[in-house]
């Protein structure tokens, strides 16, 4: 009886721990998904040649990594500041 009073609380942690990742996981997603879209119109708009585009596809290219991986948080924070490049890019900045 004893051994399941105390399986209880790693039980508890770990699915709190499996919540955690699903969240970021829809956010990697949609960051990743919004960045691709808005490389191909800063592509499409003439910019492809510019520092900040070359820096975004490469945060692009290593969120898409991380996702594969199962590195949720990393991979929204890259794709997040890849957007940012690309906003960059696109102000010929």
């Amino acid at each position: 009886m004893r051994i399941h009073w105390l399986c209880l609380p790693l039980v508890a942690v770990m699915m709190v721990g499996c919540a955690g990742k699903t969240s970021y996981r829809n956010d990697c997603a949609q960051e990743l998904d919004a960045a691709w879209k808005e490389l191909d119109l800063a592509k499409a708009e003439g910019f492809a040649g510019t520092v900040s585009y070359s820096k975004a596809l490469t945060l692009i290219t290593g969120a898409k990594t991380q996702q594969q991986f199962e590195a949720y948080a990393g991979c929204t924070r890259k794709a997040q500041k890849a957007r940012f490049y690309i906003r960059e890019s696109r102000a010929g900045r």
